[in-house]
């Protein structure tokens, strides 16, 4: 499909009508503070962009390093890791998405401050470098919370020990944005199955006083 036909689609969904989209819709401000100033989403992205507040957090664990997002989607990490760190890398596998994260970008003034890629994470890993590495990769859908535990084999487009050794082979310090309910002894495995094993740092994620995900920091030193 070509880029602007199902940009055109995605957009007649963005009016709250949809079932799909109505939920996320009034958490607009949530996702983006600047929604109203152009912000643009596909259908995706409103389930799957981090929250704003959440994403701040984030980035100021991250202030003055160089950091690779590998799973960008329409940048709601991206331009808050762009306020603070030295240098950004933006990777998805989605065009669309791509040109989305841009537009957000600009909308927040900082998409001089990153490199854009359209490109799979996996196969770029072995060309990539950067200080901090932030893994949110796709949790399979709003459906993950039916689960009563999150499983890393349920993770993609690999499992997340996979994603897991492939971002070790970049840096060892890894941000890994997880589902509210993910196994946490699966996630410690994470960190003492490395050799040598690292730190881990696990924070709770709330937004409104509502759990809304799990942040998991892995480093040889503190983040």
């Amino acid at each position: 499909m070509q880029l602007k036909k199902r940009y055109r689609l995605e957009k007649e969904k963005e009016d709250g009508t949809s079932p799909k989209i109505r939920k996320y819709w009034i958490q607009r401000y949530n996702l983006f503070s600047r929604y109203d100033q152009g912000i643009k989403m596909d259908e995706e992205g409103w389930y799957s962009v981090t929250p704003e507040e959440i994403a701040v957090k984030h980035a100021e664990r991250c202030r003055g390093k160089s950091v690779i997002d590998c799973f960008s989607g329409v940048g709601g990490n991206t331009i808050q890791f762009a306020k603070v760190c030295s240098s950004v890398i933006a990777i998805d596998i989605d065009p669309l998405k791509v040109e989305l994260a841009i537009n957000n970008a600009m909308v927040y003034g900082v998409a001089n401050r990153v490199d854009f890629v359209a490109g799979d994470f996996i196969q770029l890993a072995p060309s990539l470098k950067g200080d901090v590495l932030f893994l949110s990769p796709p949790w399979g859908g709003p459906m993950y919370n039916k689960v009563e535990s999150y499983k890393m084999n349920m993770l993609q487009p690999r499992d997340g020990y996979s994603l897991f050794q492939i971002a070790q082979s970049i840096t060892p310090n890894i941000i890994m944005f997880l589902p509210r309910n993910v196994d946490l002894s699966q996630v410690e495995e994470l960190a003492w199955l490395s050799s040598p094993p690292l730190a881990l740092e696990i924070e709770e994620n709330c937004v409104g006083g509502k759990l809304k995900a799990i942040t998991a920091y892995f480093s040889c030193t503190a983040l």
